[in-house]
């Protein structure tokens, strides 16, 4: 059994095209938490698959997406302020 990496993605895509086409495969692999950042357990695999296929999107003169890891450790000492984003659409729960 894989371990999940839990990922933070967030991005900036300066053409609306590619904006949509980079949203729609984040959705495929996490949950939104804010307009532009996605939040995704991901296994090492489909870490690697998901950075190469959002490579394959982008202009990178022009856009940029940052892949931020959350270690374990971390993961408690997150903490929201405000709204919380709804993840009842989510395809898992991280505990």
């Amino acid at each position: 059994m894989s371990s999940l990496y839990l990922v933070i993605i967030s991005y900036d895509i300066a053409h609306p095209r590619r904006l949509n086409r980079v949203a729609k495969v984040l959705e495929t692999a996490g949950v939104r938490i804010q307009k532009s950042v996605f939040e995704c357990g991901l296994t090492p695999d489909a870490l690697l698959a998901l950075r190469l296929r959002l490579r394959r999107l982008i202009d990178p003169a022009e856009d940029h997406i940052l892949i931020t890891p959350v270690c374990s450790r971390c993961r408690p000492h997150i903490h929201w302020q405000g709204k919380l984003p709804d993840v009842s659409a989510a395809p898992y729960w991280i505990i």
